[in-house]
């Protein structure tokens, strides 16, 4: 059983350390769009993508390096009384805790994926299987969703980056489970 959670540690660890280290660089993707921004609205005519376009590029940038941050343990944590526990103290509450953010990732990851459906045209009670569906070709897409804005883009490419994230988020989630189970039973990870 060890060797299986090991094995599964670092697989996940691997493909989120590799997207989030690429994830980084999206703020100086976010920085252009804002710096275009402004140039545009000082010398030319304002542009009507680039208010939703950093909202798109921000959104994907916390969510594809929120992985990232909770494997390296950046997240934000009571260090009043965490840090002068002991590692077996840590890994007992980290295991609870970890369990509350892997049910809330289920709910985000349903809600997002009850999103993207809707955005790909299906109105519907069974996101799940119509998303499956249009992956393997036995669904069609509808009319798919815009934005209200006067740019209008098109939500799902968005919607789906949720998707990819929330995943990723709560396979890392269940790696952190693991290594805290590994630390109670005295191994080393």
């Amino acid at each position: 059983m060890q060797g299986v959670m090991r094995g599964y540690i670092r697989g996940v660890d691997a493909v989120n350390y590799r997207l989030g280290r690429v994830a980084m660089y999206g703020i100086f993707v976010l920085m252009g769009v804002l710096l275009w921004s402004s140039v545009s609205k000082t010398f030319f005519l304002p542009t009507l993508w680039t208010l939703e376009m950093a909202q798109f590029v921000m959104v994907g940038y916390y969510i594809l390096g929120g992985p990232y941050s909770l494997q390296l343990g950046s997240n934000v944590r009571m260090d009043l009384l965490y840090g002068g526990w002991s590692v077996r103290r840590k890994a007992w509450f980290d295991a609870v805790t970890v369990l509350f953010l892997i049910f809330y990732l289920c709910v985000l990851l349903y809600g997002a994926i009850g999103s993207t459906a809707y955005s790909l045209g299906y109105w519907q009670d069974a996101p799940v299987s119509f998303l499956a569906g249009v992956v393997i070709g036995t669904e069609e897409v509808g009319t798919l969703e815009r934005s209200s804005s006067a740019w209008r883009p098109y939500m799902w490419p968005i919607k789906v980056v949720m998707i990819v994230g929330f995943a990723l988020m709560l396979l890392q989630c269940v790696s952190e489970l693991f290594k805290d189970i590994l630390r109670l039973r005295g191994a080393d990870i």
